[in-house]
């Protein structure tokens, strides 16, 4: 079984939520083949929010995929604390992506003949401790939209029931591709507060994969992949606000 962290709090070497060392991954078979990652070393403290940038190709969300237990790699090893996820077979990834990580992709993926808290309903049926559909709509700021229907909320309103559904679960890991690739840039701050507010008061270990480079600003660390490395990995010694970000 997979344990949980007894805290969760942002820096701290002995509270690493993940450890990877030498992650590779190849795709294809005989003269066609595709080097995803080459050999990715990476840490993760837990209540980190990591905004992952990088071109299309340089294997940032092959290697989001992989701890998410979504792919596995070639070679190398992943922890989620102290569970080993490159050697978990498909059982044990099922339980790991159902009982501790909450996903986030740039298309909302509703059930559009389902209202919003319908849709968040929908993992809290199936979680272990789930937080309450209104508890989580509200933590959004949807409280007053979670009687509609997607059809009758705007993309960023359907982006934030996404993410509502994510967090029900009161997942440690919350790992978003690009989760404000189809918003504009006024209704992709909203989304980026709700993010924030989760890591915040959630203290959920947060991995945003974005190709806009501005959103780096609001992370506690930002890493660089090229070409299937990390190319770079710092700081912010100073984290803007979503509100204070723009694009």
């Amino acid at each position: 079984m997979i344990k949980l962290s007894a805290e969760r709090q942002v820096g701290r070497a002995s509270d690493a939520v993940f450890r990877v060392r030498g992650l590779s991954k190849l795709y294809g078979t005989g003269d066609i083949q595709v080097q995803a990652l080459r050999g990715v070393d990476f840490d993760a403290a837990a209540g980190e929010f990591i905004v992952i940038l990088g071109p299309s190709g340089s294997g940032k969300s092959t290697f989001l995929n992989i701890i998410g237990g979504l792919d596995t790699a070639t070679s190398g090893e992943a922890w989620f604390e102290d569970h080993e996820l490159t050697k978990a077979n498909e059982a044990s990834l099922t339980r790991y992506r159902r009982d501790h990580v909450g996903f986030i992709f740039q298309f909302y993926n509703l059930v559009p003949s389902l209202t919003a808290r319908e849709n968040v309903q929908l993992v809290t049926e199936i979680a272990r401790h789930p937080m309450q559909p209104a508890d989580a709509l509200a933590l959004v700021g949807l409280e007053d939209r979670m009687n509609h229907f997607p059809a009758q909320l705007s993309g960023g309103e359907q982006q934030r029931v996404a993410i509502a559904r994510a967090i029900a679960k009161r997942p440690e890991v919350l790992l978003c591709d690009e989760p404000t690739g189809a918003l504009d840039s006024k209704t992709g701050v909203l989304v980026l507060e709700a993010l924030a507010k989760v890591n915040e008061e959630m203290g959920a270990t947060t991995l945003v994969i974005t190709h806009n480079a501005a959103i780096q600003e609001i992370a506690h660390r930002v890493v660089n992949f090229a070409n299937g490395i990390i190319a770079s990995s710092s700081r912010n010694a100073l984290r803007k606000t979503p509100s204070q970000v723009s694009w």
